[in-house]
């Protein structure tokens, strides 16, 4: 049985894990998170913007979640193998610690290129999961 996080058993095998990295790859990863639905969904929407209701009606059809690289890039680096690829990952956070909010990461991004960050500018989680994974696969 092949090991989870922190010597659990896993899950899934190792072939279904690579499965969902790879489909998570393919349908919502981008430079700087993880969108919470696909665009290929007929309800996704690429843009966070506009009045509170329609704010409220994007959240999570499309938005781009930065904490969730974190999980993402811990998974890849257990599927591939391959620390400096995983790590290479959190190239454009570590852009955007430069360029909004400087030294933080904000709390969303739009769906669509060019990915602009909305929400808060300074968001504890999503700093949190890019130290933790960067911690965890650079050691």
């Amino acid at each position: 049985m092949a090991s989870g996080a922190e010597g659990y058993p896993a899950l899934l095998g190792a072939e279904q894990q690579r499965a969902v990295v790879e489909a998570c790859g393919r349908k919502l990863l981008t430079s700087h998170g993880l969108r919470s639905l696909s665009p290929n969904h007929p309800q996704y929407q690429g843009h966070y913007g506009g009045n509170q209701s329609q704010r409220d009606q994007a959240y999570h059809q499309g938005t781009v979640w930065g904490w969730l690289l974190g999980p993402y890039i811990q998974a890849h680096w257990r599927v591939y193998k391959n620390a400096p690829q995983a790590l290479a990952l959190l190239t454009p956070l570590a852009h955007h610690l430069q360029s909004h909010g400087l030294g933080s990461i904000s709390e969303i991004f739009d769906g669509d290129p060019p990915f602009h960050p909305r929400g808060c500018f300074a968001q504890a989680w999503s700093v949190a999961e890019v130290l933790r994974v960067w911690h965890e696969i650079a050691q």
